[in-house]
């Protein structure tokens, strides 16, 4: 694959991370405020599914990224920016 194939991919993925990111601090900040327990057990599997969506992202990033080292520390600073 082309070098520049495979730094839109990265990209991709990161983007991902991001967007998946904010739509857990989203969710995250409405746990637990609703009145209703229903609402408040929907909205923490929405939380737990979105964590896990960053889980696996991180895991085909790294393993996409696991033979050059000078991404590897590009990919940590992003991951460090995330807070992940």
């Amino acid at each position: 694959m082309s070098d520049e194939y495979d730094h839109g991919r990265r990209d991709g993925l990161r983007l991902a991370l991001a967007l998946l990111a904010a739509e857990e601090e989203k969710w995250s900040a409405q746990l637990g405020q609703s009145r209703s327990g229903r609402t408040n057990a929907l909205r923490a599997v929405r939380h737990k599914t979105l964590q896990v969506a960053q889980k696996r992202i991180q895991t085909a990033l790294r393993r996409f990224t696991s033979d050059d080292a000078e991404i590897g520390g590009e990919l940590a600073a992003a991951l460090d920016k995330l807070g992940l």
